[in-house]
């Protein structure tokens, strides 16, 4: 089996390296030309990515069939033909894991980020080491030192040679992968775009060649600054065909066509600043080898979100401002105060909405500084005392999370499925088809019984009624039996049932049972001695919450009670009176 060549070739690299008296000249001429190679392999790998995946050799049928000649070897004590193998076998392994370690790298390439691929790339490398680390501690040096004319050991010995030099280009691998991370994920970007090609052409060209070097200690190449000045002008060709496309249609919307001229007027200078950012931000992705800087990001998007709502607020004063010039002209009955509050508090609404947003995207935490705001001060406004009730009612609501659109509730005598929590009313469909609005005030201030905030566990609660003519022993079996019977039943939920909770387990002490609503209790007992009947309580839960299924599961329990009955010779008792009569006893049901 030959190897591929370019183990060939880093194997007479290595070769060349080890050779006695090698003067230093050319020992530096050897080691720029092994680099050479490193790059020339990495490109036309990065060329062929895919298909060097799928047809990357893994050794597995030459492993197979050296461990089956070593077998036979070994029986027979063909001691030098077995070292002769081993140490092949070896080798193969070696390529073998070297092979699948590259694939597996190339692979996560177009599945991660720069920062997980780094991940990958150290978790990978170390596996590669953990698996050679058996071939890496073999020792021959025995067998080397042995002298001999046998074409067996002598083939023995250029084997073992042969894996030194491939565990010295093994591990000569594993430093480029580390030298050549972000080339490769560089590579793989413009391989994305179907630019390596042009990429790999212009990189080596002569005058690339030369100045690449120089460029090189900035962070820059050839390809880098053609990539940023095609941008430049890509994005200037972008910037003026939006804007007279915007134009043209701004012009073309009658609704706009009054506010148009104001319109492009206040939002060139934040879209240009917009654009402006975006050129930016892609040169620094460029510069930096397509990889994101996670802090710049988000620098980014907190100027994006104060130029966007900047743009905004510029759209709508203009609109404002153009209809305040109409009411000037025209008999309005809208006093100039409220136009005057109403323009102020969509200004601040804006406003307010960008700097949440902005702290948001800076990562701060929203409900501390929302808690801050005081905004209880707004319940001065008196004549909106019922609304702004009924609106912090919605809040308290929504933040208490008792109940959500489709629930089923029973508030005040009122029962229903919640249709739509509003701003001001929370309306409920009854089962017997009436819309109920109940305003949100009263919601928040009322107990709420929700029939939906349950998981597993639909109760079943019953007192079965025996004669008291029955036998103790009969009772007692039947008692027996209905606890069994409960127990085994597949859609009764016992002790022994599996639920797997969905949220983790809070902070707080309380039980995750009674706050995910699971309930798994069984009960079967003698409960007491009424006045017409004996009788037993049955207490147990169903697995499913819903309706259909507790009445069906219901239906079975009661069957299975009936024919328990039946079986024992019990009876249902039912109400009944005794009449006494010249000492005769006449029984009289009803």
């Amino acid at each position: 089996m030959e190897y591929s060549a370019f183990i060939k070739e880093q194997m007479k690299f290595v070769s060349q390296l080890n050779e006695n008296n090698i003067t230093q000249s050319r020992l530096s001429t050897i080691v720029d030309e092994q680099e050479a190679s490193y790059v020339r392999a990495l490109e036309h790998v990065m060329m062929n990515k895919d298909s060097f995946i799928k047809n990357i050799k893994l050794y597995e049928n030459e492993i197979f069939r050296l461990e089956k000649i070593i077998a036979v070897n070994s029986r027979a004590g063909n001691s030098y033909a077995v070292i002769r193998d081993e140490a092949k076998v070896k080798s193969y392994r070696l390529l073998h894991n070297q092979n699948r370690m590259i694939k597996d790298i190339l692979s996560a390439l177009d599945y991660s980020s720069s920062v997980d691929f780094t991940r990958i790339l150290n978790d990978l490398v170390t596996k590669n080491q953990l698996d050679n680390q058996e071939i890496i501690s073999s020792d021959y040096n025995q067998i080397l030192e042995m002298q001999g004319v046998s074409k067996t050991l002598l083939k023995a010995k250029q084997n073992i040679v042969d894996l030194k030099m491939l565990i010295d280009i093994n591990l000569d691998l594993l430093n480029h992968l580390y030298a050549f991370e972000n080339r490769m994920f560089r590579l793989n970007e413009y391989a994305n775009y179907n630019l390596i090609g042009i990429v790999l052409y212009i990189n080596n060209t002569e005058i690339a060649k030369i100045i690449n070097p120089v460029l090189e200690f900035y962070g820059l190449n050839i390809m880098k600054i053609i990539s940023i000045l095609v941008l430049f002008a890509m994005i200037y060709f972008i910037r003026k065909v939006f804007y007279l496309t915007l134009e043209r249609y701004l012009l073309k919307v009658k609704s706009f066509v009054k506010y148009s001229a104001g319109i492009l007027q206040k939002i060139r200078k934040p879209l240009e600043s917009i654009i402006i950012l975006i050129n930016l931000e892609l040169t620094i992705y460029i510069y930096n080898d397509f990889i994101h800087i996670n802090s710049l990001s988000r620098a980014f998007n907190i100027f994006y979100a104060f130029f966007i709502m900047w743009l905004i607020y510029r759209v709508v004063n203009v609109i404002v401002s153009i209809k305040i010039h109409e009411f000037d002209y025209v008999d309005s009955k809208i006093k100039n105060e409220m136009i005057n509050v109403g323009m102020k508090s969509i200004n601040f609404m804006i406003m307010l909405i960008g700097l949440l947003i902005i702290l948001y995207l800076a990562g701060v935490n929203l409900t501390t500084v929302l808690s801050g705001l005081g905004i209880g001060g707004f319940a001065v406004a008196l004549a909106a005392k019922d609304s702004l009730s009924n609106f912090f009612g919605t809040l308290s609501i929504l933040l208490g999370d008792v109940f959500s659109q489709g629930d089923w509730i029973v508030i005040d005598g009122n029962e229903g499925v919640v249709i739509e929590i509003g701003l001001r009313v929370t309306t409920l469909r009854t089962f017997d088809n009436a819309l109920i609005a109940i305003p949100n005030v009263t919601l928040a201030n009322k107990e709420v019984k929700n029939w939906d905030r349950r998981t597993l566990g639909r109760r079943i609660k019953m007192s079965l009624g025996i004669k008291y003519d029955s036998s103790s022993q009969n009772i007692k079996n039947a008692v027996d039996e209905i606890r069994d019977m409960l127990d085994k039943h597949p859609n009764i939920a016992t002790k022994n049932t599996k639920y797997e909770y969905k949220e983790k387990r809070k902070n707080r002490l309380v039980s995750r049972a009674d706050s995910q609503g699971v309930k798994k209790t069984l009960l079967v007992y003698l409960d007491e001695f009424s006045d017409s009947s004996i009788n037993i309580l049955v207490y147990c839960f169903t697995k499913s919450t819903m309706w259909e299924d507790w009445l069906a599961t219901k239906e079975d329990v009661m069957h299975k009670i009936m024919e328990i009955f039946e079986k024992n010779n019990l009876e249902f008792a039912f109400p009944s009176f005794s009449v006494y009569h010249e000492n005769e006893l006449v029984s009289k049901n009803d």
